[in-house]
């Protein structure tokens, strides 16, 4: 099979295309035919080594793809030969024609959605669900701010909150985003470029905002705490160095700032997620947007553009 092999922590270089031996399931697994990868932020950091955790060398990165089923293991009773699935996790990775995923680690894809919609589900939608009804544990009617929400995880975040009746709020940092997040369902949108986009946020909502789920911590979270309500809550999906805060902005509100990162969760809690994101595919509430897909050699260039501003959808790779 072709693969995207890292022989070496570095640059978006490192990731090579080359001839590896195809992959066989052992008893409880099941091989997928890949017919789309999703591009995630966090496989840039584990390619440079900089990550919390670094696997061994060499390496396939990713757990996002979708594909069929091409064979199954012993043991395995749920999928068959030719299934439509969505990956969450592989034991051989995901930039590749096939992988090798444990029994629990794929989720049936409905047959509405493409593969390369399929590809943009396991981490953003997730790690949406997790930062709102897990960490947030976000009600009905209150406000959400999504920062980034023009990206993969943002887009799935206001899907999210939308179809559990929040006021949604999102930001983008251009035209073309603004406008995908109010397509996905947004009540309001907002330029994050603007240095008083908090301030306006609450203006459009009519009150200070419940929850935020923020993406650059580093650059936004003090901001983040002055604009919430009495008991908001900020939810760190991301961030890409250190901030300053002044305390007392939790102090006066009873806020909170959960961190989150699905690592956290075994591959069981991360399946028992899956069927409430598979309802939503099915009944038309939850859409992945797809906003550029590249062939599967062109993996480095996908962590340039992964990593740039102005996201718009999803990455995906074709193998």
């Amino acid at each position: 099979m072709k693969a995207i092999v890292v022989r070496e922590f570095g640059g978006p270089e490192v990731l090579r295309f080359e001839d590896m031996p195809d992959p066989r399931p052992g008893k409880g697994e099941v091989l997928v035919r890949v017919r789309a990868v999703g591009v995630n932020p966090y496989e840039t950091y584990i390619r440079c080594g900089t990550y919390t955790r670094t696997p061994k060398l060499p390496w396939i990165p990713g757990h996002d793809a979708a594909g069929t089923i091409e064979a199954v293991g012993d043991g395995v009773t749920a999928f068959r030969p030719g299934d439509r699935v969505y990956t969450i996790f592989t034991t051989t990775g995901a930039y590749a024609e096939l992988a090798v995923c444990p029994e629990v680690g794929v989720a049936r894809l409905p047959e509405r959605v493409s593969f390369e919609q399929g590809a943009a589900l396991y981490v953003p939608y997730s790690t949406a669900w997790v930062a709102l009804f897990k960490k947030a544990h976000m009600q009905p009617g209150e406000v959400v701010l999504v920062h980034g929400a023009s990206g993969g995880v943002g887009v799935a975040a206001v899907q999210l909150a939308r179809a559990a009746g929040a006021i949604v709020i999102g930001t983008a940092g251009s035209a073309e985003g603004e406008k995908i997040v109010r397509d996905e369902g947004a009540h309001h949108v907002v330029d994050h470029r603007a240095k008083d986009h908090l301030a306006r946020a609450a203006s459009l909502a009519g009150r200070p905002i419940d929850i935020i789920i923020e993406m650059l911590a580093n650059e936004n979270l003090n901001a983040d705490l002055e604009a919430l309500a009495p008991n908001g809550r900020v939810v760190v999906v991301g961030s890409r160095g250190k901030v300053e805060i002044d305390p007392r902005h939790t102090m006066t509100r009873d806020a909170a700032i959960l961190g989150m990162s699905l690592n956290n969760l075994s591959l069981e809690e991360k399946a028992r997620l899956q069927p409430a994101i598979v309802a939503g595919l099915e009944n038309g509430s939850l859409r992945p947007v797809v906003g550029r897909k590249l062939p599967l050699r062109e993996a480095g260039e996908s962590h340039k553009l992964v990593m740039a501003p102005g996201a718009r959808g999803k990455i995906v790779l074709v193998p």
